[in-house]
């Protein structure tokens, strides 16, 4: 069977780049129509670089998918929560439901059920893409992919071998290096600082501050964001729950969705009481409207599908099932008919930043943190979690599947360095067909 990479360049660069603008529209349209000058802005930020493509188009990637031979996946591993838009740069810190700063997987709008290798698959090519772009040598490529990936492995099988320490974290007293810094930058945050950055205190209370990205509610749309609001509490697992004070709506204002990813979908701040009546206790909550997931598209599967009320509460449950101790605030809801996801706005997120990370060297340990825990999220996700989904144990299953480690090491180091090299190729081909005007509905012009 031939690989996504080689059937796309059996294809050629015109059935290629008409297949990239039909991914997108077919993926976007909706979201295009609404707001076309969010999405061009996005393809802005698409345009600037491979990786930035790569990042904006998990869609495309899962188009492609449909048509990669993967002989790990079988009746139980081709079926376990995933990521969905794993790479390099969804990882970073924050602060979980116990109280601990934790080094984790950072982001899941695009997760979903499939199989294990799309998210190892993913991150392989976005590393490849990054190694590139810092002139970094093939053959350290496939070496700093092969870190990843061997210890992803390692720490599967033992997982496998000592049930129960799939909900092992890192945190600040089992990492070292540039994790263990993050970590470290992180802790010095305060929530002070993050609600400076967005409120102001005018007549003894806290409200938010107007200005850029911030669009004021009218009375009908502020009662329905309310409303919506109130629901949401309801999601809020019991063992979580705050005092009823806590949830005290001091204001709620419109915001345009976060990042590339979130182009075009509406979304709302929301500020609350907190645990305290104390002004520096308050909390920043962000309700942003769900999305179709990526992976979605490709696995059409009715119980999966119908598990989910909307897409904020596949958002919400993908979350609790791949994070073991996540944010005490997500939950979902719906307005308009439309699902939306909630959860915290924390001064303790902190992006891993690859910017400064130059030689294989110092990249390597770092991807051997992500090994770790990209395992962790998948072996935590299965019958011991809250969903009920997967009813298996994913580590024993994937140990089980991967007999041969060399072979898989080879096989998906393979993959992500021949895909890299697609996605430069495709990067192209989007900014010309762009600058060129051939995405419906989107114009590369600046609007006057």
């Amino acid at each position: 069977m031939a690989s996504a990479v080689e059937r796309i360049r059996e294809r050629g660069e015109r059935a290629r780049a008409k297949e990239i603008v039909e991914v997108l529209v077919d993926a976007f349209d909706e979201l295009m129509r609404a707001d076309p000058v969010a999405f061009r802005r996005k393809f802005r930020k698409m345009a600037a670089a491979p990786f930035a493509f790569y990042r904006g188009t998990a869609c495309l990637f899962y188009a492609d998918m449909v048509h990669d031979d993967d002989p790990w996946a079988d009746e139980r591993t081709s079926r376990v929560w995933i990521q969905g838009d794993l790479h390099a740069e969804n990882f970073g810190t924050y602060m979980d439901s116990s109280g601990t700063l934790v080094f984790d997987v950072n982001d899941f709008d695009e997760a979903y059920l499939g199989s294990f290798t799309w998210d190892l698959k993913r991150l392989a090519a976005s590393v490849a893409l990054m190694a590139w772009s810092k002139a970094i040598s093939d053959r350290d490529i496939a070496a700093l992919i092969g870190t990843f990936l061997r210890t992803y492995v390692s720490q599967v099988r033992a997982f496998a071998e000592n049930p129960g320490d799939e909900k092992v974290r890192l945190h600040l007293g089992s990492t070292d290096g540039i994790v263990h810094d993050v970590l470290l930058r992180a802790r010095l945050r305060n929530r002070i600082e993050l609600l400076d950055t967005m409120t102001t205190v005018l007549d003894y209370e806290r409200r938010f501050t107007r200005g850029v990205g911030v669009r004021e509610l009218d009375e009908a749309e502020r009662a329905a964001a309310q409303a919506a609001f109130e629901s949401y509490l309801d999601t809020i697992p019991q063992a979580k729950r705050f005092g009823a004070s806590t949830y005290y709506v001091k204001d709620i204002v419109g915001r345009s969705g976060f990042g590339i990813g979130s182009a075009g979908l509406p979304a709302y701040s929301v500020l609350v009481e907190g645990r305290t009546q104390a002004l520096e206790n308050d909390v920043l909550l962000s309700m942003k409207q769900g999305n179709v997931a990526a992976p979605s598209r490709i696995v059409d599967e009715a119980r999966i599908r119908e598990y989910f009320a909307h897409e904020g509460h596949r958002t919400a449950v993908s979350q609790r099932a791949l994070q073991a101790h996540a944010d005490p605030w997500l939950g979902h809801t719906e307005l308009g008919g439309v699902g939306f996801v909630v959860s915290e706005l924390s001064p303790y997120t902190a992006d891993l930043d690859w910017s400064e990370l130059t030689e294989p060297a110092e990249m390597a340990p770092v991807l051997s943190y992500l090994g770790r825990a990209t395992a962790k999220m998948h072996c935590v996700s299965d019958s011991d979690s809250e969903q009920s989904l997967v009813d298996f144990q994913v580590e024993e299953a994937i140990a089980a599947v991967i007999d041969d480690e060399d072979a898989f090491v080879g096989a998906v180091t393979e993959f992500g360095m021949a895909y890299a090299e697609q996605t430069r190729h495709d990067h192209r081909l989007f900014v010309d067909t762009f600058r060129g005007g051939g995405i419906p509905g989107i114009s590369s012009a600046d609007p006057a």
